[in-house]
């Protein structure tokens, strides 16, 4: 990449490189930018493979305008795809000649989100399941929405909820922030979901009748606290319709269950209790890969 700063301008972020998923995150980005206002900001990135510079050789200069071109072809398609849905989005692009981890972690400084597919071709793949995914996820300084192909629009989730895991952490208030709003904006229901399987019950108690009463009480404090993490979003977004879901099983399952029907999954990028060891556990790849729906993770330091 050139030492010339990319900026995103606060536009959602789709790379684009050509795939199904590619395709898939890119209608899905258009949808976000459309429901939101927002501008919408193609980006790819092409790589001169390496063997090219063996022995000292130089690789000519055709051959990088080669790579550009098979680049600048893929952002066009992906602006017909657009203009397709809604001609009225801004739009704009950047190509960059470099690797797709540092384009998008420079360019998630100054994004609103950045959408990307879950498996690629060319310079963005691996995607959820290698590096690229994992650099761009664990490090972004925006929240990053992971798509799979298979998650396209459908008349049972066109309008479905926004489902978001709550845990009480403070990134869990921070990924319920960017749900309100995604809520809000899509006019959609709200499903906030807590999970407590985890919760120690106290071996010193014997007898059904008085485990049954410290699962009720330990079930109370938790829909008490469920309650309270969604109280202030609750009055800041009024029309956002709010489902709490309170559930003793793994978090894996209520969220994936949760995200059924859902136009989006919203996830802290670690936490507490339910949701404790995020993104680097099996909880986390087994939705990135299997989550019924499109997933966003938020990070502590996304603006």
């Amino acid at each position: 990449m050139s030492n010339t700063k990319i900026t995103a301008d606060d536009a959602i972020v789709v790379a684009v490189d050509g795939s199904e998923a590619s395709a898939t995150a890119v209608a899905w980005a258009a949808n976000a930018a459309t429901k939101r206002g927002a501008a919408l900001k193609l980006v790819t990135a092409y790589t001169m493979p390496q063997f090219m510079y063996a022995d000292g050789m130089v690789p000519p200069q055709e051959l990088y305008d080669e790579l550009e071109k098979e680049a600048l072809d893929k952002i066009t398609n992906a602006r017909e795809q657009v203009a397709a849905f809604n001609p009225d989005l801004t739009v704009g692009h950047i190509v960059v000649e470099g690797t797709p981890i540092d384009m998008l972690l420079e360019l998630s400084e100054s994004a609103d989100i950045i959408v990307m597919g879950s498996r690629g071709l060319g310079g963005l793949s691996g995607l959820v399941l290698g590096s690229v995914s994992s650099a761009v996820v664990s490090h972004a300084a925006c929240p990053v929405v992971v798509i799979r192909k298979d998650n396209n629009v459908t008349g049972d989730n066109k309008y479905g909820p926004v489902a978001v895991g709550v845990d009480g952490s403070e990134i869990s208030r921070k990924a319920m922030e960017y749900a309100f709003r995604e809520a809000d904006a899509r006019k959609a229901p709200l499903r906030a979901v807590h999970s407590w399987a985890d919760q120690e019950l106290q071996t010193s108690l014997v007898g059904l009748s008085a485990m049954q009463s410290q699962i009720d009480a330990i079930a109370a404090q938790e829909r008490s606290m469920l309650s309270n993490e969604l109280a202030p979003f609750r009055e800041q977004y009024p029309n956002v319709e709010v489902e709490e879901i309170l559930s003793r099983d793994r978090p894996i399952q209520v969220l994936k269950d949760a995200a059924e029907g859902a136009q989006l999954l919203v996830l802290g990028s670690h936490g507490r209790g339910g949701f404790k060891g995020m993104l680097l556990g099996s909880t986390s790849r087994a939705l990135l890969q299997y989550a019924p729906c499109p997933m966003m993770v938020v990070r502590p330091t996304s603006r």
